[in-house]
């Protein structure tokens, strides 16, 4: 049936019309030899005329096959929107389908996950999964999985990431070489990667004999962790404590909202304070002032993601594969040397 209600036209039905077999149809719509030129265009125009369209998840069901890949992603993620974007050419050129599946309040990655295998997704992509590595484990065991943007061990799931302390010490070397030294980093909380960038931060911190320096506030993936961030040090800064010169954030949504916070309290950026954030989303592309920031390789990893799935669809008993890709600094407008004194 469709939206509407109306019984949709069947292959029998663009066979009557056109005067051929049911058969005939069929070798032409799989594009088989055993029909003319000029049957195909009978066939193809009837079909055309009366709205017929062949329901190819159907037929590959029929075979076993979805051929359609399934992937979780976040809502209001930036990066996962860039990563979405990489994954249906990728996908499409292997020829597969690809389906979506928000996780967002209200709707976690179980509620996400399930409702792609409900739908005979093939495999299932996960951008940036929360999951513990039991729960990934069981999910690869069921499914074939890979993660994207987090690294996973211990499970039977393929993951793609960037080297994270790569990305942070170029951040971090850059930032050192214009001269700053109160530097403070906003925390990812449980976000993909956070784990590692702080990690990265602090031995940064270390290797320049910083120690006393290290401030790590909590934080997360989101504009309103770097608004709160902002005006924490703002209020800091009323009560007499300086604000720092630098600040690495969590990602660019995160550097967005310290950006916000600090034009609303006429922090100048980078005159005062200089701000790096990470992934080099399309986000750090709109902002009023380029935002120096990490780049993550989005088209990069998402046809690694889609070959991963695709060799273990093909070969499932392959071991757990990881993908690094490395990462690298641009530099923009938030970045600059810090002001005397």
């Amino acid at each position: 049936m469709s939206a509407t209600g109306k019984q949709r036209p069947t292959m029998a039905d663009v066979a009557a019309r056109a005067g051929v077999s049911r058969a005939l149809v069929s070798i032409v719509f799989r594009n088989q030899p055993g029909a003319g030129q000029e049957t195909r265009d009978r066939v193809l125009r009837v079909a055309e005329e009366i709205g017929y369209r062949p329901d190819n998840a159907a037929r590959l069901l029929a075979r076993g096959r979805s051929r359609t890949l399934g992937v979780m992603f976040t809502v209001h993620h930036t990066f996962h929107a860039d990563l979405v974007e990489g994954i249906y050419p990728e996908a499409e050129r292997r020829g597969y389908d690809v389906l979506l599946s928000a996780t967002a309040p209200g709707r976690d990655e179980i509620q996400a996950v399930e409702a792609l295998l409900a739908h005979r997704c093939e495999a299932v992509i996960l951008l940036g999964p929360d999951a513990g590595a039991a729960r990934l484990d069981e999910l690869g065991r069921r499914t074939v999985a890979v993660s994207v943007g987090r690294r996973v061990r211990d499970a039977r799931i393929d993951s793609v990431h960037t080297a994270e302390n790569k990305g942070v010490r170029q951040a971090m070397d850059h930032l050192f070489d214009l001269g700053h030294r109160r530097i403070v980093h906003i925390d990812g909380g449980r976000g993909p990667g956070s784990a590692e960038r702080r990690r990265a931060y602090g031995a940064a911190m270390r290797r320049y004999g910083l120690q006393a320096e290290t401030r790590v506030l909590a934080g997360s993936h989101t504009e309103e962790s770097g608004i709160e961030a902002g005006r924490l040090l703002v209020a800091e800064r009323e009560r007499g404590t300086p604000l720092p010169t630098a600040v690495l954030a969590a990602n660019d949504r995160c550097a967005l909202g310290l950006l916000m916070a600090f034009a609303r309290a006429g922090v100048e950026v980078p005159g005062e304070v200089s701000v790096v954030g990470y992934d080099d989303s399309h986000l750090s592309h709109l902002m009023p002032v380029g935002l120096t920031t990490v780049r993550q390789d989005a088209v990069l990893m998402a046809e690694r993601a889609v070959g991963f799935v695709v060799d273990r669809l093909d070969e499932e008993n392959r071991e757990p594969r990881e993908a690094v890709i490395e990462p690298k600094l641009v530099v923009r407008d938030t970045t600059g040397r810090p002001a005397p004194g």
